[in-house]
C-alpha cells in the first residue's frame, strides 16, 4: 500500500524518486523498530539479552540483507550524522536519566563519580593516547599526526552510558547504576571536551600553560553547563508553579517542560557547553521541582512521555550501529591490510581494558578511605564490576571517530578507514560481549538475595513510596536518613530518635531546600492549592 502510494505521488510530481526511496527507508526503519521492541518484549526474561544487544543484532542482520540485495553497494537505510546523534537522539536519553535517577543516592556518592568520571577518564585518556603513540603509530597504517593518535585516547574513554541503563538496574543495583551511570555522564562530558580541546589546542608546543588553560577550559565548562541546566529547570519551575497552566490545559504545562528541557540543551551547545551536562542537570532539577508543580496527569505525562522517547531513541542508536557496522566502502579501503586492521582493534581493545583498570581500582581505594562506614564503601566485587560495565563503548565513540576521521561520514584515505573500522569492531565486540556477559557478571559475584535487600525504593525521583512515607514526619533529616538505603541502626526509642538527628551535607541541603528554595520554586508539599487539582487537593487534606 505504502509503496503504491509512493507510486502515485511519484506520477502526480509529489514526490521525486528520491524523496520516495526515503520515504521507503523510513518506512522498513520504523518496522524493525518495531520489530525490535517485540523481539525485546519477548526476550525480557532473559538473563543473557537486553533490548540494546537485540537491536545491535537485528541492525547486523538488516545489514547483512541490504548488502545482498544491493550487491554490495550499502548496507545501512540511513546515512549516518553527527547532528542525528547529538542533536535529536542523545538529548532524550540523557535527560530521561537526569529525570529519573535515584537523586539522594547520586548526590551521596557524587564525589566518587566525579573522581571516575573526570580523574578516571583523563587516566584512561593518558594510558590509551600513549599506547597508539607507542604502538600503532609503529604499524605504518597510514599518515597520521599526533593529533589523531590523542583523538583515540579521547574517542576510547567515553563509555557507552546509553548501555549501562540496559544492563544495569536501578533498583537492584542501585549503588552500582548510581556509580556508574553517574561517571558515564561526566565521562561523556569530558571525552567530547578533551576530544573538543584536541581539535583547537595547538598540540606542536604542549607546555604547563597550555595544560592550565586545558583545566581551566574543563572547570569552566563543567560549572557554566551545570548551572545553566539547573537554571532552565528552575525557570521552568517558576513558570509553571506561578502561571499554573493545568488550571486550563494541562498539555501546555506538559509541552513547556519538554521544551524548555530540550531548550537547555540546544543553548549549552549554542554557547559551546556541554549539552550532556546541561540537560542531566535540568532533568535532576526538574524531578525535583517542576515536577511536582504540575496537576496529577501531568505527572503521569510527563513521566511516561520522557520514558517513552528515551527508550525510542537508544532503540534507534543500536539499530543503527549495527547496520552501519558494515558499511561497505571503510572496509573495503581497509581491506588492503585486514592483518593490520585486526591488530589496531586488539590493540584498542586491551588500551581500553587497561586504561579503566588503572582508575576503576585505585580511585575506588582512595574513595573508600573517605568513608566511615563500612556499608558505604565500594566491594572489590562491586569495583570489578564497576570495570567490566564501564568497558563498553557506544555511540558517542562512532560519532566522534566519524568527526576525525571522516568528511560527511566518507573516507577515502586508508589510516582513517582503518581508524573508523577498528572503532566499529571494538564497540560491536565490547557491547556484544561485555553487554551480555554483564547482568550474569552480577548475579555470579552479588547473589539477587543480596541485592534484594539492597533496593531502595525511596530514592526515586517519583512520588513518595510507602516506606518513605514517614520521613516528612521525622524532624531534622531523619528522614532523609531515612531513605539513604545503607544500613543504618535502628534506634530503641523514640527519644533516641529525636535525640541523634543526622548532621550530613544532605541535611543541611534539606534545610536550605525547605526554607528557601521549595517557597519560590515549588516542590513535594510546596504547591499551594489551586482549584481543580487533584494532587494539591490531596496534598492539603493530608495537613
Amino acid at each position: 500500500m505504502a509503496v503504491h502510494l509512493g507510486s502515485v505521488l511519484i506520477k502526480l510530481g509529489v514526490l521525486s524518486e528520491s524523496d520516495h526511496m526515503s520515504v521507503a527507508s523510513i518506512n522498513l526503519f520504523v518496522a524493525l523498530l518495531c520489530a525490535c521492541i517485540v523481539i525485546g518484549h519477548l526476550l525480557e526474561e532473559n538473563r543473557w539479552m537486553n533490548e540494546s544487544i537485540t537491536a545491535l543484532l537485528i541492525g547486523l542482520g538488516t545489514g547483512v540483507i541490504i548488502l545482498l540485495t544491493t550487491k554490495g553497494k550499502s548496507s545501512h537505510l540511513l546515512v549516518f550524522s553527527e547532528e542525528l546523534f547529538f542533536i535529536y537522539l542523545l538529548p532524550p536519553i540523557i535527560f530521561n536519566a537526569g529525570f529519573q535517577v535515584k537523586k539522594k543516592r547520586f548526590f551521596r556518592n557524587f564525589m566518587t563519580i566525579m573522581l571516575f568520571g573526570a580523574v578516571g577518564t583523563l587516566i584512561s585518556f593518558i594510558i590509551i593516547s600513549l599506547g597508539a603513540i607507542g604502538i600503532i603509530k609503529k604499524m605504518d597504517i597510514g599518515v597520521l599526526e599526533i593529533g589523531d593518535y590523542l583523538a583515540l585516547g579521547a574517542i576510547f574513554s567515553a563509555t557507552d552510558s546509553v548501555c549501562t541503563l540496559q544492563v544495569l538496574s536501578q533498583d537492584e543495583t542501585p549503588l552500582l547504576y548510581s556509580l556508574v551511570f553517574g561517571e558515564g555522564v561526566v565521562n561523556d562530558a569530558t571525552s567530547i571536551v578533551l576530544f573538543n580541546a584536541i581539535q583547537n589546542f595547538d598540540l606542536g608546543n604542549i607546555d604547563a600553560v597550555t595544560v592550565l588553560k586545558f583545566v581551566a577550559n574543563f572547570l569552566y565548562l563543567f560549572f557554566t553547563s551545570t548551572f545553566l541546566g539547573a537554571f532552565a529547570g528552575l525557570f521552568s519551575a517558576y513558570i509553571i508553579k506561578k502561571l499554573y497552566f493545568g488550571r486550563h490545559s494541562t498539555d501546555r504545562e506538559v509541552a513547556i517542560m519538554i521544551l524548555m528541557a530540550y531548550l537547555s540543551y540546544m543553548l549549552a551547545e549554542l554557547l559551546d557547553l556541554s549539552g550532556i551536562l546541561t540537560v542531566f542537570f535540568c532533568g535532576i532539577v526538574m524531578s525535583h521541582y517542576t515536577w511536582h508543580n504540575v496537576t496529577e496527569s501531568s505527572r503521569v505525562t510527563t513521566k511516561h512521555a520522557f520514558a517513552t522517547l528515551s527508550f525510542i531513541a537508544e532503540i534507534f542508536l543500536f539499530l543503527y550501529v549495527g547496520m552501519d557496522a558494515l558499511d561497505i566502502e571503510k572496509w573495503k579501503v581497509a581491506s588492503n591490510s585486514p592483518g593490520k586492521s585486526v591488530a589496531v582493534s586488539s590493540i584498542l581493545l586491551g588500551m581500553v581494558l587497561i586504561g579503566r583498570a588503572a582508575f576503576v581500582f585505585p580511585l575506588s581505594f582512595l574513595s573508600n578511605l573517605s568513608k566511615k562506614s563500612p556499608n558505604e564503601k565500594i566491594t572489590f566485587k562491586q569495583q570489578v564490576i564497576i570495570w567490566w560495565a564501564g568497558l563498553m563503548r557506544g555511540a558517542v565513540s562512532i560519532a566522534l571517530a566519524y568527526n576525525k576521521f571522516a568528511r560527511t561520514g566518507h573516507t577515502q584515505l586508508r589510516g582513517n578507514a582503518i581508524m573508523i573500522t577498528s572503532t566499529i569492531t571494538v564497540v560491536l565486540f565490547n557491547t556484544v560481549v561485555f553487554g551480555l556477559m554483564t547482568k550474569p557478571l552480577i548475579r555470579f559475584l552479588l547473589p539477587p538475595c543480596a541485592n534484594h535487600l539492597s533496593r531502595d525504593p525511596s530514592m526515586s525521583s517519583g512520588p513518595p513510596s510507602p516506606k518513605s512515607f514517614l520521613s516528612p514526619l521525622l524532624g531534622n533529616g531523619q528522614g532523609a536518613e531515612l531513605e539513604t538505603g545503607q544500613n543504618v541502626q535502628r534506634p530503641t526509642s523514640l527519644r533516641m530518635l529525636l535525640t541523634a538527628p543526622s548532621r550530613s551535607v544532605h541535611h543541611y541541603w534539606r534545610r536550605f531546600d525547605d526554607a528557601f528554595m521549595r517557597p519560590v520554586f515549588g516542590g513535594r508539599g510546596f504547591v499551594p492549592f489551586v482549584a481543580g487539582s487533584p494532587a494539591e487537593r490531596s496534598v492539603h487534606a493530608l495537613q
